[in-house]
Parts: C-alpha cells; structure tokens; sequence
C-alpha cells in the first residue's frame, strides 16, 4: 500500500474502479425498483460505466509497473528483494495468505461486474427503449410508428437483426457510424428507406412468416368514407389470392417468393419505385427476362446495375413503420369510433385540415383547431354549441394522427415513405404489374385485378356479398 499511496496513476484506477462499480450497483438498484423511466440511466450503467471500471482496473497495474520503473531509474526497488528477479510468495506467512485473500475476493467480485455489465450491456443494446429513445430526434418518426404497429410487441432486433452472432456484430459495427452521425449531426433527413444493409427476409421475416404456410383464398374488406355531409361508409370487398405453399398453387406468394422459383430485378432508384427490368428463374432451369419498354437505364447500365433478388420487404416494405396519409388515418379514425361520422363533412374537413397543417410554418395542432372550430361555427352555429365536446375529441384525434404521421424536424410528411402494398396510394404493385415489362417472346407481366384478388364489391354501401358471407 505504501507504493499504491505515493503512486497517483494506480491510486487513479482503484478510484474509478471503486466509485464507478458503486454507481453501477446504484443504478442498477433503481432500474429493479423502476424508480426511473429514462434511456440514459441504462447508457450510464451498462456502456459507460462499465467502460470506466475497466479502465480502472487496467490503470492499476500500469501505475505499479511505472512506479517500479521509476524506482530503478533512482536506484531503488519498490520490491523488498530487489536482487529476485520476481517477488517470492510464501503462503506459510500470515500477510501473505491475508493478500491473496483480499485479491481473490476482490478479483472474484471484479469478474462477477464485469460479466454482469457485459450481459446487461448487450441486453440494453437489443431492447427497444435503447432502439427508439435513446437517439430521441433521430428515431422518432420510426419509434412513434412502431408503437401503433401491428409489430409493436415484436423486438427491433428481432427483425433488423436477426438471430446468429454474425449479424450482431455487424450492426453494432455499423451502428458506430449512426453514433458519429447523431453526435455531429450528419444524419439524413428524413431517414432513408429502404435500409441496403437490412438482412434478408428469409432470416428474419420468415422466422415466424414463411411462404409454405400461407395458401388458398382469403376475405378482405376495405372500408372508406365518402367526402359528403353524411361521410357515407362505402365497402370495398376482395377475395385475396394468397397463394403459398409447396403444392404450386397460384396466388401472390406463389408467384413471388415461392421456394421453387426466383424473382431478381434492378431498381433505377433508391426507393425501388422504378424497376425497368426483372429476370424469373424457375425450378426447371428456364428463365425470363421481362425489361421495360420506358426503360430508364440503358442496357449498360443495367448490366452494372446491383441485382436484387425479390423477397417479403420489397411488397412489404412498412410492415412495422407504418406512415398514413392524411385521407387512409381519417377513414381508420371513423371505422374505429375516434372520431364521430355523424359530424357533417368531418371526413372531407379533416382531410383538408391535416394537409393544411404540415403546410403551415406555425402551429400544427393550433391550425388544425383553428380550421375545425371555424368551419362548425360558420357552417354549423347550432351544432357547434351543442355538440363542442365532439367536435373538441374530433380535434384531439386529428391532431394525434398528425404527431403519428409528421414530423418536421425530420422533413417526414404526407407521402414521404410510400407503401409498396396495393396500388391505390402509391405505384406499389404497378411497379412490375403494368402490361409495359415485355420478355423477348413478347409477353408482359399482367395487369389483371383477378391475378392477385378477385372483385366482389367495389365501394359499395350495403355489399350484397357481405350479407350472404354474413358479414357485418
């Protein structure tokens, strides 16, 4: 002790050693008692910290090297017997034993925080309050969508991650490059979709969704509200070609991702909106190239062009991260009773009070209010004062769904991020399905509504087909 007093690089590390192992046990004592709800408390405890303490531990024996080198440069020894090479260790003294016991224990107690730190620093890593919260204005958009999503219980690492080491290791390799980013501020704005190094599907997705076990036919209704004064409910009914399987069924995942056939195309963009050219592979060894009559890319291009081969995310590219527009969130708020559909025109008006607010360089949720009230008021006088609180849950909705959708900071808005399934809102399916992709014996990929679902009812009040399935 009397080296380790007079040397202030080893009297340094037990310091932090000491003060930082106090800390963590501190803060982990307050996570188990949930006595706080913030991200940065677990970033103290299991990555910085951690890294303190090691740090620590490291600088004690490089303080009693250099102490001991400095003690020969002025003649002396730190060790008693300076003529051994190495100190002698006699268990049969009672000091000695006392030594090794202190060290044992407290090596022993060294481990036991380091292992602990190192498990809870991988597990906080992985949780989704490290993925969403922690780079706040960075990850907003997508934590905020992620919450209201049909995912929400699933883990961020489960799908941007995946099982298996590997994987790990190189999105936290790639995650050092978003630190640097959100630490100097570099990052893109808005985020860029889709993500080029996300694992494939089949590793991830497929773990709980695989082609096999979808098949046959299945029942979809699509509810929207017309804009008129009684926001008219109108029912679109489609039966769904699934498909899937191993028996080689038609249907959507059949012609798609089937095991025993392989779709590959090139994308001329980055979002993969335009796709002038796509190669099938069946199992029998045949293979068809359809290319775009409009082709944006010349054929040397295309033959340096990346080619991907097509998997889940490219039709479902939002399956988790899921932005509405403004006309989609309205239709979903009245279907579900958020919004009351007896206010005259709140469909029409809510639709134009939302586009209205991510164009206004003030207050969003102000304007939307500001834009409800007056409408009422002129248009409505009675029934604006007879039925303000419905009219003020009306406005509290349409304002939940424009913190859900838009997000200024990040330059996200209406249609920033389009959604590759259907057709109705963006290209999507139209992106191949458009009769203009021809192979060189002149077919195209077909157009036909029946290809993918067949029409029962299209926006209809009171679909007769409804009544017969006994669907209400």
């Amino acid at each position: 002790m009397r080296v380790v007093g007079r040397n202030w690089i080893t009297a340094l590390g037990g310091a932090l050693t000491t003060i930082s192992a106090l800390l963590i046990i501190a803060f982990m004592g307050l996570g188990l008692l949930g006595l706080y709800d913030t991200p940065y408390i677990g970033i103290m405890a299991f990555l910085v910290l951690p890294g303190v303490f090691v740090l620590g531990l490291l600088l004690i024996p490089v303080g009693l090297y250099w102490e001991r080198k400095r003690a020969r440069r002025r003649g002396a020894s730190a060790n008693p017997t300076p003529r051994d090479p190495y100190p002698r260790i006699d268990f049969n003294r009672a000091s000695v034993r006392r030594t090794a016991g202190i060290v044992s224990v407290l090596t022993l107690v060294n481990l036991l925080i380091i292992s602990l730190t190192t498990y809870k620093g991988v597990t906080y890593m992985d949780s989704v309050e490290f993925c969403g919260t922690v780079c706040h204005s960075v990850m907003e958009p997508e934590y905020t969508a992620y919450l209201g999503s049909p995912h929400s219980r699933v883990k961020c690492v489960e799908c941007h991650i995946g099982p298996g080491a590997p994987w790990f290791v190189r999105s936290k390799l790639s995650g050092v490059g978003q630190v640097f980013a959100t630490a100097f501020n570099t990052y893109s704005r808005p985020i860029p979709t889709p993500v080029e190094n996300l694992r494939p599907s089949r590793d991830t997705c497929e773990q709980c969704h695989w082609p096999e076990k979808f098949t046959g036919d299945r029942v979809k209704i699509i509810t929207r509200f017309a804009e008129d004064e009684a926001n008219t409910p109108l029912k679109t009914v489609l039966l769904m070609h699934i498909g899937g399987g191993t028996a080689g069924h038609g249907g959507i995942h059949s012609w798609h991702i089937a095991p025993n056939r392989q779709t590959i195309y090139i994308a001329a963009d980055k979002q993969r909106q335009i796709i002038p050219w796509i190669q099938v592979r069946e199992a029998d060894g045949r293979v068809t190239e359809f290319v775009a009559q409009e082709a944006s890319l010349t054929p040397e291009q295309l033959a340096r062009a990346e080619r991907r081969v097509m998997d889940c995310i490219d039709c479902h590219n939002r399956p988790t991260h899921i932005f509405k527009l403004p006309d989609q969130a309205m239709d979903e708020a009245l279907a579900a009773g958020r919004i009351d559909r007896t206010l005259p025109y709140i469909k029409k008006l809510g639709v134009e009070a939302l586009r209205a607010a991510a164009d206004t360089s003030g207050n969003a949720a102000e304007e939307i209010a500001r834009r409800v009230r007056a409408f009422y008021e002129e248009q409505y006088p009675d029934l604006f004062r007879s039925r303000r609180e419905t009219i003020e849950t009306a406005i509290r909705e349409l304002q939940a769904i424009f913190r859900r959708n838009v997000f200024p900071s990040m330059k996200v808005t209406w249609g920033t991020y389009p959604d590759n399934i259907g057709h109705t809102r963006f290209p999507g399916c139209f992106r191949c399905h458009d009769e203009q992709h021809v192979s060189k014996d002149g077919r195209t990929i077909s157009q036909s509504c029946d290809l993918c679902h067949t029409l029962l009812a299209v926006e209809e009040p009171n679909p007769p087909i409804l009544q017969q399935l006994n669907i209400r």
